[in-house]
Parts: C-alpha cells; structure tokens; sequence
C-alpha cells in the first residue's frame, strides 16, 4: 500500500525548501476570481484584526488542505488538490512584497523563489511552478520582484494571465489602502500562524482517491484530467505540447462535465458492461491497451468528441436528411437515461458521413429506448442490451435483421402495446408520462411543434374525482367506465403550467377556457383535440384513444394495433 502522510504545516514551511511545487500538466489553468480572492484577504485581514497581542501568540489560522504526489524526504511534489490556493498565496506575498517599502518586503521574496548565485554557479529555484503555458508568464510578473508593476498594466493576455493580473491589483489596492505597520503585521500573521493540511503519497491514483474523498470546494479534478497526465505523459516529450493542446482544445469545445460523460461512454464502448470500478481505473484497463497513446488521441477521444457534440447539441449536419437525424437525437436526449449514447457513439463515429444511415438507426433506436422506457426496463437489462448492440455496430451485423439488438421482438412489440394501452398515468413515472405524451404531440404535430416550455405537465379531461352533481357524472354515470378511461391516453392533455387540484375539476367547458387554453389556444395539438369537443362521452374518449394508439404503434412499427 503506498504511504500516506497528513502534516499541518507553516506556510513559512510551505514556502521552503521542505517543498518544490509543481502543477501538472493535466490541471486546469488557475481559474480563482477577483470574488475568491477578495475573500481569501479578507478573512485573513479580519482573523488578524480580531486578535490582538503578539503574532506567535495568535491562534492558528488554517486556510484547508492542499493533496500532493510526493515521496518521503524528497521536495518535488505535483499538486493534485490546492492548485489554486497555492497560486493565489503566492500572488498575495508578491503583492505584500511590492507594497511594503522596507527591508520586510524583500525578505519576502525567500519565500516565492531561491534566488540563484553566480559565485556558486546556481539558478533561481521557485517554490511554485505552474502548468507549461502560463509558468513562464508567472515567473516573469508575479514570483520575481522587478514583473509586479508592470503586470498591473497589463492588456491583451490570455483569460488565465487576466485572473492572475486582476487578483494582483486587487491584492495591491487591498494593501495600499493599509498601512505599513499593517501590511507588515499581516506578512508576518499569513507567514507563521496561517497553516495548511499537507497530505502527501507517491501514488497517483490514491492521491486522486484522497482528494475525491476530501473535495468539497471548487471545481473538482476529475479522472479525465488523471487521464490526460498518464496518456500524454507516454507521448515523446516533442510530441506533448501539440496533444496536449489537441486535448484542451476537444475539452473546452465539450465542456467540463461533458467531457467528463464522453470518458464514461467511451469506457462502456469498450467494456460492454455496467461499470465494476472507478472510470480511471477502467479506462486504464480497458481502452488505454488497445491503443498507442497518439491512437488513442487521434483516433478516439478527439473524433468521439466531435461526434458526442453532434449527438449530444443535436447538431448533425449534411446536405440530406440533418433535420430527421436531428429530430430523432431530440427525443433520444429527452430520455431519463443515457445507456443509449455509447452505441449512438460507436455507430456515429463509423457511419456518420452517411446520413440515411444516420436516419436509420436513430429511428430504431429511439424505437427500441422509448420501448425500455415505456416497459420500465431496469438498468442492468438497457446496459446488456446496448452492449450487444454496440457488438453488432462493431462487427458489422446487419442491422435490420430481425435478430439484431436494436430490433424489439414481437414479444416486446406486444409488451410496449400494452403498456400504452393501459393506466399510464398510474403505470409510468411522471417524467416517462411527459416524455411519451410529448412524443405523441409531435407525431400529431406532423413534426412541427416545439416544447421550449419552463412546465410542461401531464392531466386529466374527465377529473380523477369529479363532484357528485356536474357534467361529468351525466357523461360517465358508471364508475366502471370512469375507473376504465380516466387514467388512460384517451382522457390526458398537456399543460404548460403547474397542476391545480381545484381547476382540474372544474365543468367541462370552464376546465377548456380557464385552464387547458390560454385565450383559448393550446400550444399542445392533442390538447387542442380536446378543445374542439362540446362533450366528453366514453366514446369520444374511445375514439381519441385508438387514434393516438395508432399514430405511436405505426411511429414505433409495433405489431398490432389496440
């Protein structure tokens, strides 16, 4: 087991040769804001202005814990977890030193960096090195004393160079409202009473376990960001800056936490199964193997990127048919789960020039997700069955064949047919009832209709408990009939607003105008069916009910109508 250490350390124990910091590769640039900043000295100037007395007789200050890859007795030490925090200590100390105009000020700078003699042949060694890009930038204006000025004054730098700038000048005009006894009595508070937790371990994934455990704060290294360091890392060092940018650049197009989802899909493209073990772990196993890095890069995570884009944005382009392929990604992303994207992913990234295709097996694949989602199919059983798929896309099956994943059984046909058919309003969670009424609306829609709605909700025409003298019980005199339709497709409509016990008991004319229109529209057309009836007898509800059966069977190919 590797060792673990758990120190509270000094932060003029920090700042010294006990530690030579280094921020990886895979780390996000430094993204603390003048927000985060202004609270960081303004905690420390409040802590310092509540105690009174001498300084080695204040009470600790700890300012949390920072998570490193270190070796015992050894100074080199990647960051994992307090990047940011570092970084901005090291700005507020460089400040501290550009404000205070004695001899205190330079003393500071023992703490940012060891300066290099000549006589002893020696080179300025800093206690802070950040990532590749943005290192020799921080060197330059923040960690050497004669940079700060300029840095003030700084314009058309990179989004990273411009936190540090701001939170610079904010620290700098902080300070300067001061005075030097002040600035000189808060050096030496951060220095020897401020104190951070130091967990150390020579091992990268238990420092990644470590700080998923401890996190809490900020934005959270993720296993892609582990990833990146290990598979770059194996690149020829001439090859590492050019990847690593094709990396960021894929990252920063997805985003974050869809980068994040893609690294999970990809991890279930090659495991085919549901997840035994943290993604890292996984990835390292299963998908790293099977190719070079510079494969893996070129040929996987970039190229699936492009496509979990498309798929995900809706976003498919091509001279023919992008709005159907479009369309059927709209009702996909609408599903409650995402088990369907890996074998969307695997077939997107073999056939995507080839858009009747595209249309194609998006279509049976909504059929064979919506049939899952209607039968209330469990987890284990989408991850197998999309497994399979995946295997067929990957061994080049015929698709259409009968015996192929994507297509239902007549069994399932029948099984979907009668989940329709039945209570749906008891039998399906809410969110499912919305998704299928809503994919019902569009197919009556003839496909033009658009749900950019805050609420859309799913009620009832004939009330589940209509009062014993209205309208309703004249249409429905016998409760087995009421108790027969009353949850079924025939008698719900759609809402765009939140559900009102009272109204929806509301007289049949009054429940249309005052809360299935607005100004006696719907912009649902099967709700609009329903504002074009005077009645609601059982045989209108039975009508409207094999209709809108027939346009979901003939949409799905199910095998025989209700």
């Amino acid at each position: 087991m590797p060792t673990l250490t758990a120190h509270e350390k000094q932060l003029s124990q920090i700042f010294s040769t006990e530690y030579v910091f280094t921020v990886p590769g895979y780390q996000r640039p430094y993204s603390w804001n003048k927000e985060q900043a202004r609270e960081l000295i303004t905690d420390l100037t409040d802590a310092l202005r509540d105690s009174s007395g001498k300084i080695s007789e204040m009470s600790p200050y700890f300012l949390g814990s920072i998570v490193l890859i270190k070796a015992e007795g050894i100074p080199n030490a990647d960051i994992v977890d307090g990047q940011q925090r570092l970084t901005t200590l090291t700005i507020l100390l460089a400040a501290l030193r550009a404000v205070i105009q004695s001899d205190e000020g330079n003393g500071i700078t023992a703490l940012i960096y060891e300066q290099g003699q000549v006589i002893r042949g020696t080179e300025d060694h800093f206690r802070l090195t950040l990532r590749p890009r943005d290192r020799e930038f921080f060197q330059k204006y923040v960690q050497r004393p004669a940079g700060f000025t300029s840095l003030l004054k700084l314009d058309g730098i990179s989004d990273t160079q411009t936190r540090i700038r701001d939170n610079a000048k904010l620290f700098y005009d902080y300070l300067n409202a001061m005075t030097q006894a002040e600035c000189i009595r808060l050096a030496q508070f951060i220095v020897t009473r401020c104190f951070l937790v130091v967990v150390s371990t020579p091992d990268l994934e238990s420092a990644y376990r470590i700080f998923s455990v401890m996190n809490s704060r900020g934005l959270d290294l993720t296993a892609t960001d582990i990833l990146k360091a290990d598979i770059i890392g194996h690149l020829d060092e001439g090859l590492r800056e050019t990847y690593t940018q094709k990396w960021e650049t894929a990252e920063e197009d997805l985003g974050r936490d869809a980068f994040q989802d893609l690294f999970s899909h990809i991890r279930t493209i090659y495991r085919k199964t549901k997840p035994q073990g943290t993604l890292l772990k996984e990835f390292e196993e299963h998908v790293s193997p099977e190719h070079t890095p510079k494969q893996l890069i070129d040929d996987v995570i970039v190229p699936m990127s492009r496509v979990y884009a498309e798929i995900a944005d809706e976003s498919y382009t091509s001279t023919e048919m992008a709005e159907e392929v479009n369309g059927y990604l709209k009702w996909l992303n609408r599903l409650e789960f995402s088990d369907w994207m890996p074998p969307a992913l695997a077939f997107a990234a073999r056939h995507r020039s080839n858009s009747a295709a595209m249309r194609n097996f998006l279509k049976d694949l909504e059929r064979l997700a919506y049939w899952m989602l209607i039968t209330r199919a469990g987890v284990y059983d989408r991850i197998e069955r999309f497994a399979r798929l995946t295997r067929d896309i990957e061994s080049g099956a015929d698709l259409s064949a009968t015996a192929s994943a994507i297509q239902l059984t007549s069994g399932e046909q029948q099984a979907t047919l009668t989940a329709l058919d039945g209570p749906i309003y008891l039998s399906m969670p809410a969110r499912a009832r919305s998704i299928v009424l809503l994919r019902l609306d569009s197919l009556v829609s003839g496909g033009g209709a658009t749900y950019d709605y805050p609420t859309i909700t799913v009620e009832h025409v004939l009330p589940q408990t209509p009062a014993t003298t209205s309208e309703w019980l004249r249409w429905f005199p016998n409760e087995s009939d009421r108790l027969l339709w009353v949850h079924r497709l025939g008698n719900l409509a759609l809402l765009t607003r939140k559900k009102n016990s009272s109204a929806s008991n509301y007289e049949f004319e009054r429940k249309k105008a005052a809360y299935f229109a607005n100004n006696g529209v719907s912009p649902f057309p099967i709700t609009t069916q329903v504002l074009q009836h005077v009645q609601w007898t059982p045989e209108i509800v039975t009508m409207r009910h094999a209709e809108l059966m027939h346009q979901l069977s003939a949409h799905w190919r199910l095998a025989s109508s209700v």
